[in-house]
């Protein structure tokens, strides 16, 4: 299934306008908040001017100040006007302070009333601009804003120069940016501070490119598109704007395989040197732009006999790169092999793409630029595309296999066989493949807007269903017209039922409605001789009992795995092989399961198959985050959710497991973020599995933050909503232990028992040994808040030795922490040594954290383990609560908030919160009066 969805990581501070630059950004505001200068430099249209606005925005305020200019080309050889747009407007504040020599030849190059030059009136000139930023000085900081340094006029950028290498301790920054084409931005640095920082702004990467197009309201854009966009502009953002604008404004969208519409702007831009090629350069550009990668070979098969001086001729002018020892002719920039293709009449690219058609040695472009090079229908034609497409499937090309099925549909008679619908249900189902969903959905509702044939029909609607992902409740209405459309067919009953089996499992929740749709659907499609859905449906039927605990789950799997197998089933994200690697890490296997789901990954990404790709990325994940691999772990996940965000398949899933993998090896306020967010859209899209699993992840991150009551309300939720789909597998979400323990912390002793004692029982069942361990680890902190101290030790003991032997290393290093800490509270400072060096083996950076708090966090004296008993003196005081007793213990012992949140494994600001309901409770106003109170008591 895949899942539609903008999920994006939780935002980071940053303005808009630098969307893409923010480590760049972060390193140029340092730079400027310690007082130093910044160049930017790169090529044109980069973003060098939207980040110097940003960073003159966010610094000009601090600035006594701000002194600006932007030369232009045209302007750049008159001499000082970039000094009088610098200096103009604060010459009469400066002038009365600077010696009458200086005064007057500065007067005169601003002013232009008298006859100043650098060879008359260098060295005042020059201390003239240095004593100027001088006297500005004295009265408060000054920012010197430049941007487009390389149209500066000599005089002045001497003269800034000059004054900018004297300039020493002086509160003056520049912030300065330039054009370079490569990193020769060194002789601009001579207009600059010794200590300037130089920052070089590079392409945009395409998810940064996505959230630009975004943020301009170019939004709604296919993947193909952008990655298109992203393709052509070089990752350059003017570019990649202005290509988005062509498209916003253009009514006709360009046809498969043919490139962006590029805007006159553009082409102006970019082709202001195709005036100086000869007509015959031009026609030989014109088929290297039109090919995907042309060489001097593939130019001469194409006719073009005099390629090798004319591609020399256009690399002397900087259309070209020169590749001296290469093949390859290769555009200077993207841009103006499109430019050059858009600015051609539409005759003279079909003669370009007919003669590649015959040039070209692969058989997918020869397919790709016979398509262009015709009009109309063909047959033929129609054949070699289709022929293509399939070529370019097995290749694991799925997008360009969608691209060649429209070309076929396109040249395809209406009565062809097969039918240009079925070529277009055929680009649908590859481009869901390739993860261009927006595109399978526009294809989709194209066919059923034409055809009235039911195999197409169903074909159809299973493709909008898809495309809908977990979000299933969005398309309800569909599933009566499918069925409807299907009549008494099986195979076509077979393809709407197993998305119903989806819809029972994601929207009712309802796992045993979910099993028998799953049944009814391997049944049917046995009927039908339909292999494929028949070991589809067998593998689901096998998840939903895996989840379930049920005991027929095993001996589903082995049907699903049952000769004969289709390849395409073997590893998709919802066949055989990935309920075996369910099956595998559910039961502790944990080399194996590795083993099983890294080799589905390496042969998915062999194929092309984007959405079992990002399945089994977070599998992969999974598996090391379970084996104590945080580091290993974070970077997986990571790598799946931007490939989840960049897809829209499975974010919300992709974003619960990074969750996990951020709050053990990396930040916990970004776990928080992402649980959050996931929970959110989880829950608008009445996912009740992934509501469960998002709550499991915020609960766990809720813990590791210190803050137990609400780890304790996103836990008792996510076991309300286990217990509703009737989930009684712990080893599915594995936060029973997590409960239990926060439950502990909260003093909700008699809960904690009741679920260990439950969730024990199928444990055993199920012979899930990890779960057991984490419960007992649980159990033992249990036992110790009822003082039996002796029985806790041995019982965490036994926990970590039986986590450690079953290669779970982050519980067994949990488990030693919390060996640690009872034997701290029972006999004083004990050594954290063994839980720093297993979390350290770990990388797991958060807990090491709360270890090194545990360790350095004053002991007092006399406090009992956690739950604190409580002092004679508050006997009494049974209107608190357990948590509020045993802080108001510990108050009355001296201890601050600090110390109490370390030692009842708490928050500061849980600590802050109960506290106050103590006061409100006892009707005291402060911590005195808890130690009174106490002390009262105790002398009655």
């Amino acid at each position: 299934m895949t899942v539609r969805r903008d999920f994006k990581e939780p935002a980071r501070c940053r303005p808009d306008q630098v969307i893409g630059r923010e480590e760049l950004f972060t390193a140029a505001r340092e730079q400027l908040g310690r007082g130093g200068s910044v160049l930017l430099h790169g090529p044109a249209g980069i973003g060098k001017s939207t980040v110097l606005r940003a960073l003159a925005g966010e610094y000009g305020g601090a600035a006594r100040t701000v002194l600006r200019c932007s030369p232009t080309e045209s302007e750049s050889h008159l001499p000082f006007l970039a000094l009088a747009d610098l200096l103009g407007l604060v010459l009469d504040e400066v002038s009365g302070r600077l010696p009458a020599a200086q005064r007057t030849a500065l007067e005169s190059a601003l002013t232009g009333r008298g006859e100043s030059t650098l060879q008359r009136d260098g060295l005042a000139l020059r201390l003239a601009v240095l004593s100027a930023l001088r006297t500005l000085a004295d009265t408060g900081p000054v920012l010197v804003v430049a941007d487009d340094l390389q149209w500066l006029d000599p005089a002045s950028a001497e003269l800034l120069g000059f004054a900018a290498r004297r300039l020493g301790d002086t509160p003056v920054r520049m912030l300065c940016a330039v054009r370079t084409e490569g990193e020769e931005y060194d002789r601009h640095l001579r207009m600059s501070p010794p200590d300037t920082l130089a920052v070089r702004l590079g392409p945009l990467s395409r998810a940064q490119m996505s959230a630009l197009l975004d943020h301009r309201g170019y939004t709604g854009l296919p993947r193909s598109t952008v990655r298109d966009i992203h393709r052509t502009s070089g990752g350059n953002a003017l570019f990649a704007l202005e290509l988005g604008r062509a498209l916003a404004e253009n009514a006709t969208p360009p046809r498969p395989g043919e490139p962006l519409p590029v805007p006159t702007s553009l082409r102006a831009l970019v082709l202001n040197r195709l005036e100086m090629l000869s007509e015959e350069a031009r026609r030989t550009l014109l088929v290297a732009s039109a090919g995907a990668r042309p060489t001097l070979a593939l130019l001469h098969s194409a006719g073009r006999h005099n390629a090798e001086a004319e591609t020399a001729q256009a690399a002397g002018l900087g259309l070209l790169a020169t590749e001296p020892e290469g093949p390859a002719v290769r555009f200077a920039h993207p841009m103006i092999s499109a430019a050059l293709y858009a600015e051609a009449p539409a005759q003279e690219r079909r003669a370009a793409h007919a003669a590649l058609s015959t040039a070209a040695s692969d058989p997918i472009e020869r397919a790709r630029h016979l398509a262009l090079a015709t009009t109309g229908t063909d047959p033929e034609v129609a054949a070699r595309l289709a022929e293509a497409g399939a070529l370019a499937r097995d290749r694991g090309a799925p997008s360009v296999a969608a691209q060649l099925s429209l070309l076929a549909a396109r040249h395809t008679p209406a009565d062809g066989t097969p039918s240009p619908d079925v070529l277009r249900l055929e680009a649908a189902e590859d481009a869901i493949t390739a993860g261009e969903l927006d595109l399978a959905r526009d294809i989709a509702r194209e066919v059923l807007a034409r055809t009235a044939v039911p195999a197409e029909r169903v074909r159809a609607w299973i493709a909008v269903i898809e495309t809908a992902g977990h979000a299933m409740a969005e398309v309800d209405s569909i599933f009566p017209q499918a069925l409807a459309d299907a009549g008494d067919d099986p195979k076509l009953l077979a393809l709407v039922h197993y998305q119903l089996t989806w819809r029972a499992l994601l929207v009712e929740g309802d796992f045993d409605e979910a099993r028998g749709e799953a049944a009814y659907v391997a049944e049917l499609a046995a009927r039908a001789d339909d292999r494929y859905t028949e070991l589809m449906a067998l593998a689901f039927q096998a998840q939903i009992e895996t989840l379930m605990g049920h005991p027929d789950a095993p001996a589903t799997i082995r049907r699903a795995l049952e000769e004969p197998q289709d390849p395409r089933v073997a590893c998709h994200h919802n066949g055989a092989g990935y309920s075996r690697f369910r099956w595998l890490i559910m039961s502790d296997q944990l080399p194996e399961a590795r083993a099983a789901v890294t080799t589905l990954l390496r042969e998915v990404r062999r194929h092309g198959w984007v959405e079992s790709e990002v399945h089994f990325l977070r599998g992969v994940a999974e598996t090391e985050l379970h084996s104590g691999h945080c580091g290993r772990a974070l970077d997986l996940a990571r790598e799946s959710l931007r490939l989840a965000r960049d897809t829209g398949i499975g974010e919300v899933a992709s974003a619960v497991l990074t969750s996990l993998a951020e709050a053990s090896g990396g930040d916990v306020e970004r776990a928080l973020a992402l649980a959050r967010e996931a929970v959110e859209h989880a829950e608008e899209d009445g996912d009740q599995m992934y509501v469960s699993r998002a709550l499991t992840a915020l609960g766990h991150a809720q813990l590791v933050a210190g803050d137990t009551e609400a780890a304790v309300r996103s836990l008792r939720r996510v076991r309300e909503v286990e217990q509703g789909l009737g989930i009684t597998d712990p080893a599915r979400g594995r936060w029973h232990g997590d409960l239990a323990e926060a439950l502990v912390r909260t003093g909700a002793i008699a809960e904690a028992q009741d679920l260990i004692d439950v969730t024990r029982e199928h444990a055993l069942r199920l012979d899930r040994d990890s779960v057991l361990a984490v419960l007992d680890r649980a159990e033992a902190l249990l036992r110790a808040a009822r003082g039996e101290q002796e029985a806790a030790v041995a019982q965490l003991t036994s926990a970590q030795d039986r986590l450690g032997k079953l290669g779970y290393g982050l519980e067994e290093a949990r488990a030693a922490f919390a060996l640690a800490q009872l034997r701290t509270e029972a006999s004083g400072p004990a050594s954290y040594e063994e839980a720093t060096r297993l979390f350290r083996r770990c990388r797991a950076l958060p807990w090491l954290r709360r270890v090194e708090a545990a360790a350095t966090a004053p002991t007092v004296e006399t406090a009992p383990a956690a739950p604190v008993a409580t002092p004679d003196g508050l006997d009494g005081l049974d209107g608190l609560a357990s948590m509020e007793r045993q802080v108001a213990a510990l108050v009355m012992e001296g201890a601050t908030n600090r110390e109490i949140a370390a030692r009842l494994f708490i928050s500061v600001k849980t600590v802050e919160a109960t506290l106050t309901r103590v006061y409100r409770k006892l009707g005291i106003r402060s911590r005195v009066d808890i130690v009174r109170l106490a002390a009262g008591r105790r002398t009655t």
